[in-house]
């Protein structure tokens, strides 16, 4: 049985004091703890691949400075990295730099997050109407997942391993497991 019940407002107050990023979920505020060396190298590398595919397109991508606000289910989160497409449209109540309208989301899994990233927070993304895909970069193995929402708008997912590529629709790239772990100790 929860003690206290958070509101939004509070959560708000909490992050433009804070300096550590915190996530809010049903009332409930959790605090992100920091992800490890190789961690950050992975999300690094892939959003070095994912500005490279932008080039041109009216596209920016994001660290995890960007909060993103899942409107559907009252989350705010900070994904290891996203893509905009088009101006950022602002969750009002949010401190700045909270974006309602991501086109892909990624994460890189850990010990503690790789249930979450891959179960309740893949369906609380899925409820983005923006979002295109979310990609999930695994800390265990080379592995990359990407679930992708097709122009009907059901959703299909695409696993590549060691040699292996998967598509990101929106970007028109495919995703080369081995280029993102190149310099990694991950084998």
């Amino acid at each position: 049985m929860r003690l206290h019940r958070y509101t939004y407002a509070d959560y708000v107050a909490l992050e433009t004091t804070s300096s550590t990023k915190h996530e809010f979920l049903d009332g409930e505020i959790y605090a992100i703890a920091g992800g490890s060396e190789e961690h950050s190298a992975l999300a690094a590398e892939l959003l070095r691949l994912l500005g490279n595919a932008v080039g041109d397109e009216p596209c920016r991508v994001h660290t995890s400075d960007l909060r993103i606000y899942v409107e559907q289910v009252g989350l705010a989160t900070f994904p290891d990295g996203s893509v905009i497409c088009g101006s950022l449209e602002q969750h009002e109540p949010s401190p700045t730099a909270t974006a309602l309208n991501p086109t892909i989301l990624l994460e890189v899994t850990s010990d503690s997050s790789e249930e979450y990233d891959t179960g309740d927070k893949l369906e609380y993304y899925r409820t983005i109407p923006s979002l295109r895909e979310y990609i999930v970069v695994s800390h265990r193995e080379r592995r990359v997942t990407v679930h992708a929402r097709r122009l009907d708008g059901e959703w299909v997912t695409c696993v590549a391993i060691r040699n292996g590529r998967v598509a990101v629709p929106s970007l028109a790239m495919d995703l080369h497991v081995d280029e993102l772990y190149r310099n990694s100790s991950i084998r």
